[in-house]
């Protein structure tokens, strides 16, 4: 007995100093957020204030004293995202994660953005002043990098910090233009659909641009087989193989002084992007003599690509223009390694690619290109199949100039200097929206777009010899769809529709009217706005479309096949307002509904795999309210029942009865069970926490939360057979600013503004976030200065 006693007393010093070590290891790893250090080639001293949410106010004499400060701290709360963001464009994920990455690497390698960033990076004037400050930033992170703690994600990948380079602030830029395209997730798809099935089946998909959704008016004053199957499985793969943001849509409003209670602007901007942790932006607010701005910044990019100061202000959403297209290309019968072309057979560029991955050795892999681009066949395993399929895409095609305009945009004070700015965007298309201290209220469809003939569909991939050509006539940024002062005395974006564009509808990928139109309805008879009614409106979880598709569908109902449950949901939900509120049993009741009227209307065309894929398009979104009233769609019918013609009334009662029985299923006979936040959650998932036994370390949820896709409190999902649904992306901030009131303008972040998990502020905003509260935007220096955390920064000797 005294023998295990003193054992049982060892271990229990063992684990006292276990603990004690661990604890001081995770200590030393914590951002610093106070104190004095000295900071490279700093001409003089800077000292930052932290608030009680961890955003640095960084005050210096110089710019580029503040943004070397500034890439420091980023980096101190950011590193580990910093390094995964400039990995993915130039093929570095398989040397951190292993050979489950290879798949992604070889994708991203063949894009050409790293060839492209390599070249924009060489080509980059050192004497321009965007460049200038890149560096100071980028040199402030390898100072970092060289000093201070390593992130605990670098000890458990076991990679080594190396010095971040120009370069790698291309290839994030590039990364984030890929992730907002959405052709390469459809028009492959489309034209499965459209071989395998017939173009009446493609058009029975409503996926063209409309003429009864609500566009975005212009107004300028100054201008009255399977292989395509296989290649989306293989974007999709190679997007989703991390937890790492992807950009989706978003919701964007400006109210111009008339129609605001104290007669100054509100903007308001809430970008939806892929949930993840750590979140997508890092806040700062950096003042010098020469430069203010409380800017929104993504890991290893400079400037902000949101923010505002006491003159301007400025958000972003996706124009989700169409700018990737796909070709399929001829082999010469007698070599492969030429291609048919306007001048006959041609030889195919042969590029050579080598990428590290852990714990095996280097993978070197070859693909060809010809003219329109990469042939992505062999590229992933997935893409299999004798056709080849290139893909063109704008963004690695032009002069890069993406680091000018974003320079622009955050030292520009007024409308000229903003707007002059914009034209050096030529990819990926962006919304960007615009108020200021004076009065004006603009949108912005920023994009080098070109013309595209009516008799061309871009949604499909192109035949050999057919399509677009490859010198693009462009059009001039002046035609883009754009609203300066409108005599509405608003502007917004809501990913929908624009107005026509140098006299066409240009095609893209509009996410549905549903967003746009509730903006539109609550915007237009208030002229009294104010910060509070702007804070409550960016939260709103109404949908106006919801409760129409109730009534398109419900009209089909036989009430005589419904059981007890059935006949109550129904009638729940013909008096349903559309809200998403947690406690709302009809938005759970609405929802199985849907997905089994998809599932039964398309899944016997389609396989398992390509109708998954179908739900993860954005068209998707836009087919449900138009098809729910659509009875001669081709779609209806099944086609595994030969002798039988199913209708739209056999798909809706079907539907509905399976939705009642799945819910009694998974919730009980009782339906005061089947609420939202029962069935609709959020976790902000890190790449390390996809190990179990890290998760909750790493991971930031799950919350139950409410709203839902396309409400303006947009919080996404995809429809699967489980009837549960994890939100995938959302607002990544929700930001409104009220120049009756800069100071006192506020903002939220979905989990926390550091990256460190070690960090207090790693999940201190994440609640707030769910329950639609906010946070001060400071910017008055007096009350930053009462700041309990100032960090100084001084010259090195």
């Amino acid at each position: 007995m005294k023998a295990l006693k003193k054992i049982g007393a060892f271990l229990l010093v063992v684990i006292t100093l276990l603990i004690i070590v661990v604890g001081i290891f995770a200590y030393t790893l914590k951002p610093d957020y106070s104190g004095e250090k000295e900071l490279a080639d700093l001409q003089k001293e800077v000292t930052v204030y932290y608030d009680e949410y961890g955003i640095p106010h960084i005050y210096g004499e110089s710019e580029k004293d503040a943004f070397r400060t500034l890439g420091y701290v980023h980096a101190q709360d950011r590193l580990w995202q910093m390094e995964l963001l400039r990995r993915i464009a130039s093929g570095g994920l398989s040397e951190v994660f292993g050979a489950d990455l290879i798949g992604t690497d070889k994708f991203f390698l063949s894009l050409g953005i790293a060839d492209a960033s390599k070249v924009s990076a060489t080509n980059a004037d050192l004497s321009d002043a965007g460049v200038m400050l890149s560096k100071a930033y980028l040199d402030g992170i390898n100072q970092f990098i060289k000093e201070g703690p390593t992130p605990v994600e670098f000890y458990l990948t076991g990679i080594e910090k190396k010095e971040f380079v120009l370069e790698d602030v291309y290839n994030t830029i590039g990364y984030m233009a890929f992730s907002f395209a959405m052709a390469h997730k459809t028009d492959p798809l489309l034209t499965t659909i459209n071989t395998k099935l017939g173009a009446e089946y493609l058009n029975d998909l409503h996926v063209g641009s409309s003429t009864e959704t609500e566009w975005i008016k212009n107004y300028n004053p100054s201008q009255s087989d399977s292989i395509q199957n296989n290649l989306t499985a293989a974007v999709n793969k190679a997007l989703g193989a991390l937890d790492i943001p992807l950009f989706e849509g978003s919701n964007s409003w400006v109210i111009a002084p008339e129609k605001t209670k104290n007669g100054k602007v509100i903007l308001a901007n809430d970008p939806h992007i892929g949930f993840a942790q750590p979140s997508v932006w890092y806040e700062a607010h950096i003042e010098t003599p020469t430069y203010s701005k409380y800017g929104y910044h993504i890991a290893g990019i400079p400037f902000p690509l949101l923010g505002h100061n006491r003159k301007m202000a400025y958000g972003i959403t996706m124009f989700e223009n169409d700018d990737v297209d796909f070709y399929y290309e001829q082999n010469n019968p007698e070599n492969d390694n030429q291609y048919l072309s306007e001048n006959g057979y041609v030889d195919y560029e042969i590029i050579t690619k080598t990428f590290k991955v852990k714990d095996s050795s280097d993978v070197e892999f070859t693909f060809k290109k010809s003219n329109h681009g990469p042939i992505l066949n062999g590229i992933a395993d997935q893409v299999q199949g004798e056709r080849p399929i290139a893909m063109s895409w704008l963004y690695t095609q032009m002069e890069n100039r993406v680091i000018d305009a974003l320079f622009g945009l955050s030292h520009s004070n007024n409308l000229k200097e903003f707007k002059s700015a914009l034209p050096k965007i030529h990819a990926p298309g962006l919304n960007i929206m615009y108020g200021d201290d004076e009065g004006n209220v603009a949108w912005f469809a920023t994009a080098q777009l070109y013309k595209i003939p009516d008799s061309i569909n871009t949604k499909l991939i192109f035949d050999v010899g057919e399509g677009l050509p490859v010198d693009k006539e462009f059009i001039s940024f002046n035609e883009n769809p754009q609203a300066i002062n409108p005599p509405n005395n608003y502007v917004y974006s809501a990913n929908n529709q624009p107005d026509s564009i140098a006299g066409m509808l240009y095609p893209g990928y509009y996410l549905p009217e549903n967003r746009g139109k509730r903006i539109v309805q609550l915007l237009e008879p208030k002229n009294d706005w104010d910060l509070n009614a702007a804070s409550e409106m960016i939260t709103d979880v109404i949908s106006s479309v919801d409760p129409q598709i109730v009534t398109n569908l419900s009209k089909y109902l036989d009430v005589s096949l419904l059981s007890e449950n059935g006949l109550k949901a129904i009638d729940s939900l013909k008096m349903w307002t559309g809200d998403y509120e947690l406690s709302s049993v009809e938005a759970t009741i609405y929802n199985r509904w849907v997905y089994y009227f998809l599932e039964n209307t398309f899944e016997d065309e389609l396989d398992t795999e390509l109708f998954d894929q179908l739900l993860s398009t954005h068209f998707t979104k836009r087919l449900i309210a138009p098809l729910s009233k659509d009875e001669e769609s081709v779609w209806l019918d099944d086609v595994n029942t030969a002798d039988v013609k199913e209708t739209m009334a056999d798909i809706v009662n079907t539907s509905f009865m399976e939705a009642v029985v799945s819910l009694e299923k998974d919730f009980g006979n009782n339906m005061d069970y089947w609420r939202w936040e029962r069935v609709h959650s959020i976790e902000h998932p890190h790449p390390i926490g996809q190990i179990a036994a890290l998760r909750s370390f790493f991971n930031v949820g799950p919350f139950p939360v409410n709203g839902t896709r396309e409400v303006i409190n947009n919080l996404a999902f995809s429809y699967d057979e489980t009837g549960f649904y994890k939100t995938t992306s959302g607002p990544s901030t929700r930001r409104l600013i009220d120049f009756s009131d800069i100071e006192n303008s506020i903002s939220i972040l979905p989990t926390g503004q550091s990256g460190n998990p070690f960090s207090k502020h790693y999940r201190d905003q994440a609640e707030m976030f769910v329950n639609g509260e906010f946070r001060k935007m400071m910017m008055n220096k007096a009350e930053i200065q009462k700041s309990k955390e100032i960090l100084t920064f001084k010259p090195k000797d």
